[in-house]
């Protein structure tokens, strides 16, 4: 379904439909189009899924097991009687599951609502418990969960300072190291992100975290593109929080982590009830906690299977082909060590929200960065941090476009992907520079 590129119809409507049984099925509304879904990643068969970045579909092996919470195992995991023990059962063995899937220990674990609360809980702890402490280093280019909170903090008097990058947007470790050397006794925290959510980005944690060690700052990192994507060890890295959510890597939305390695200092949240430990008070989220676990246990034989190799190898060969057919594109922090999720484009000289709604009308679903804040019509911070790009030219927009794959996307649905993003683009362009011909001769009649 690649439809026709001179007549988009600004009123298709695109959805999800899970008929009764799970078959596929499809509907119409009215003068809607038919949409039609497949069994397994539940979703229109004629789309082409590029924003895996901002949530991936629920895995068949993850519904399975949270239905059986949800209709065996129902029970409050704090009641003492029968039923609430095998509730708690159910977690406490989930807990241990995606302890060992990281690499960490079972009491290593706190659940929370999301990837943005275990965000939330580790830099407020930090600041609370080392009051006496008012900065907090990071990021040109994290996520908005820690920048906008952080901007939240200032008027409480907390101090944020960013960290320089290059321009691939790795941040800059001499100058953390420095920074420390002078400020190290006023920091509360560092907070940089594993891998970016818009570029892939990964980032020198490993190197950031042994200098917060060296001079006793704690090291918090958003892990939420990385954890699931790529193994984890808790046991050999330096942090000493790491935040990450279930659906990134096909399990339920709703659903968080937050590894706090022991003897960090902690404050809750959340307050009330003394669940989690007394680290995140409310009745424990019992099937979305199962259906992480199976999302981890997917993962993990991913991981063995040699996907995240083969995908990084589909990856390139797709960004291969963009650049080919688009030579006047770039590949945003393509330099860098990326993950094989991420493809960020930009595109001189066209808006980005024009490219995307092109694409989905199309059948290309993307994104032009965090699914947090797209729909905002907002410049990407993370864009603008990584600064101008080989093929920028000066005062003209930079569509940035972020493809992100999943672990089922194929070479063949990116090959499509790529004629049908490269006849979008090309259009797009003609249409611009007829309109720049045109506004030219009405100026210039000469």
């Amino acid at each position: 379904m690649q439809g026709n590129l001179d007549t988009p119809d600004p009123d298709r409507v695109r959805g999800y439909f899970m008929p009764p049984g799970g078959k596929t099925g499809r509907f119409t509304t009215g003068t809607r189009p038919v949409l039609l879904y497949n069994q397994r990643t539940v979703k229109p068969v004629d789309m082409i899924y590029l924003d895996h970045n901002a949530t991936t579909p629920m895995a068949p092996e993850v519904m399975g097991a949270m239905q059986e919470v949800v209709s065996e195992q129902w029970a409050n995991p704090s009641s003492i009687h029968r039923l609430g023990q095998l509730a708690k059962r159910r977690l406490e063995g989930a807990r241990e599951r995606v302890s060992a899937f990281i690499g960490s220990e079972p009491d290593e674990i706190v659940f929370t609502g999301g990837g943005t609360e275990s965000v939330n809980t580790a830099i407020r702890s930090c600041l609370r418990e080392r009051s006496d402490r008012r900065l907090v280093v990071t990021s040109q280019v994290e996520h908005s969960a820690v920048r906008e909170l952080l901007e939240d903090l200032e008027p409480t008097g907390v101090e944020t300072l960013k960290l320089p990058n290059d321009s691939n947007g790795v941040v800059d470790v001499e100058a953390l190291s420095k920074l420390l050397a002078e400020r190290g006794d006023e920091t509360a925290l560092v907070s940089v992100m594993w891998a970016n959510n818009e570029t892939g980005v990964i980032e020198p944690v490993g190197r950031v975290g042994a200098l917060c060690r060296e001079h006793g700052v704690l090291f918090h990192s958003d892990g939420t593109q990385w954890v699931g994507k790529m193994p984890a060890d808790m046991s050999s890295m330096p942090f000493d929080m790491l935040s990450f959510a279930a659906h990134k890597f096909h399990g339920p939305k709703g659903v968080g982590v937050l590894y706090t390695r022991r003897n960090t200092p902690y404050h809750s949240l959340v307050i009330g009830g003394g669940q989690e430990g007394g680290r995140r008070g409310g009745t424990e989220n019992v099937p979305g906690i199962v259906g992480l676990s199976e999302a981890c246990n997917l993962s993990e034989a991913w991981f063995k299977s040699g996907g995240p190799d083969h995908m990084s190898s589909v990856r390139a060969g797709f960004e291969d082909g963009l650049l080919e057919m688009l030579p006047d594109a770039c590949i945003n922090g393509r330099e860098a060590d990326r993950m094989w999720s991420t493809t960020s484009v930009g595109f001189p000289g066209l808006e980005s929200e024009l490219v995307l709604l092109m694409l989905s009308e199309h059948g290309v679903c993307a994104s032009s960065g965090s699914a947090c804040s797209s729909g905002a019509l907002k410049p990407s911070k993370v864009i603008e941090a990584i600064g101008r790009q080989p093929c920028q030219v000066a005062d003209v927009p930079y569509g940035a476009v972020r493809l992100s794959l999943g672990r089922e996307t194929t070479s063949e649905e990116l090959a499509k992907a790529t004629t049908i993003i490269g006849d979008v683009v090309n259009r797009l362009q003609e249409d611009r520079d007829g309109v720049s011909v045109q506004r030219t001769e009405q100026l210039d009649p000469s």
